[in-house]
């Protein structure tokens, strides 16, 4: 398992894994690798089981096998952070480059949400969005939000969030909308840890032709 965890794709796969289950091919295209390489990490991680199958037709889907999988992962972020001082550093500091991105915990999202403080919104892919989502999150990919910021209500504070810590599609998507003039912080992590501690997710099912949303926790 260890040596599985040693290989910097296999780490961004599980980070990718960790919003939702995908097929290699989406998989491969999220990561930038070839679907022959994405599969070969793949079967690395599963022989470990780190990861597992669900079979659906001709497809198969990837999903970790465990939650505990993710925490691992979470706890070896934690202590990079802690041991190797740069890695905060280079943090904060495309952050600072970024006019101080502003950040919030995820305690203090959920009083934001509970009290209908702010719009909620998701920046990842679509496809990961369907894979599950927190509640009541509103998803523009961060690549179509300059073209869509109708869709935005006006006035308020808007929180952004995306697939973890060091995730950068919620830090453009706060950059791009401060320039336009709206007030916007991005949440501190992401989905999964949102997730990881129970606090309400949703997940978009598809009846009909149209996605709808079913809150899974919380």
């Amino acid at each position: 398992m260890v040596k599985a965890l040693s290989n910097p794709h296999r780490l961004e796969i599980l980070e990718l894994l960790a919003q939702g289950e995908f097929s290699v091919d989406e998989i491969a295209r999220q990561t930038d690798l070839t679907v022959a390489n994405a599969s070969q990490h793949l079967q690395v991680m599963k022989r470990v089981q780190l990861v597992d199958t669900r079979r659906e037709g001709n497809f198969a889907y990837y999903h970790l096998a465990n939650p505990r999988v993710y925490e691992a992962w979470i706890g070896l972020r934690k202590l990079g952070m802690e041991q190797l001082a740069e890695v905060e550093r280079l943090l904060q500091s495309y952050r600072s480059s970024r006019n101080s991105i502003e950040t919030l915990t995820r305690e203090e999202l959920a009083e934001k949400l509970e009290q209908k403080q702010v719009t909620l919104l998701d920046v990842r892919p679509e496809a990961e969005f369907r894979a599950g989502h927190i509640a009541g999150a509103l998803n523009i990919p961060v690549d179509q939000l300059e073209s869509r910021l109708e869709e935005l209500p006006e006035g308020g504070e808007i929180v952004a969030y995306c697939r973890g810590p060091f995730c950068v599609f919620a830090d453009d998507a706060v950059q791009l909308l401060r320039e336009r003039g709206y007030v916007a912080r991005r949440l501190s992590e992401g989905y999964p840890e949102w997730k990881l501690n129970e606090f309400p997710v949703e997940k978009a099912l598809k009846n009909q032709g149209f996605w709808s949303s079913r809150i899974l926790s919380g």
